[in-house]
C-alpha cells in the first residue's frame, strides 16, 4: 500500500509540472517559441487574418517577460513591456475581425495572459501596481472582445 501511494503522488507532480512548464501544449496550442522581436517583427507584416492570433502571441510572450523582469527586480523594464503590451492589445482591440484565423487559440493565449497578470498582481509592489492594474484592464477587455468574437461564429 505504501508503495503504491507513493507512486501516485509521483505522478501527481509529474503532472503538475509538467502542466506547469508546457503552457501552450496545455492550451491546446503546439507552436514553437520564436524570439519576440522576429515575432513582432512577422506580426507587423503579417495578413490582416493573421495579425490577432501572433499579436495573442506577442502578448504572451511579453507577459512572460514582465513576470521575469518583475521577479528580478527590473521595475522599470517591465512597466516598458506592459505599455508595449497595451500597444499589442490595442492592435488586437482595432484589427480583430470575425473572419481571423485562429480567434479562439488567440482567445485563449489572451485568457492566460490575463490570469497571468492577475498573479503578478497579487505580489507586485505598490510601485508596480498601476502599470499592471492597467495592462490588466487592457488585456480583460480584449479578452472579452475575442471571445464575443468567438461565439458570433
Amino acid at each position: 500500500m505504501r508503495r503504491d501511494g507513493r507512486l501516485l503522488a509521483a505522478a501527481v507532480v509529474i503532472t503538475t509540472l509538467s502542466l506547469t512548464f508546457t503552457r501552450a501544449p496545455a492550451l491546446g496550442l503546439h507552436y514553437r517559441p520564436v524570439a519576440l522581436d522576429a515575432l513582432r517583427e512577422k506580426a507587423d507584416k503579417a495578413l490582416p487574418r493573421e495579425k490577432c492570433f501572433l499579436y495573442a502571441r506577442v502578448i504572451s510572450q511579453m507577459t512572460d517577460s514582465a513576470d521575469i523582469q518583475l521577479n528580478s527586480g527590473n521595475s522599470g523594464e517591465a512597466v516598458e513591456t506592459l505599455s508595449a503590451m497595451r500597444q499589442y492589445a490595442e492592435k488586437i482591440h482595432v484589427g480583430v475581425s470575425a473572419d481571423a484565423k485562429n480567434l479562439k487559440s488567440a482567445e485563449l493565449l489572451i485568457w492566460h495572459s490575463s490570469t497571468r497578470l492577475k498573479g503578478m498582481l497579487q505580489e507586485a509592489s505598490f510601485e508596480d501596481r498601476p502599470a499592471l492594474e492597467t495592462t490588466l484592464h487592457k488585456i480583460d477587455q480584449i479578452q472579452t472582445q475575442l471571445m464575443m468574437q468567438v461565439f458570433k461564429k
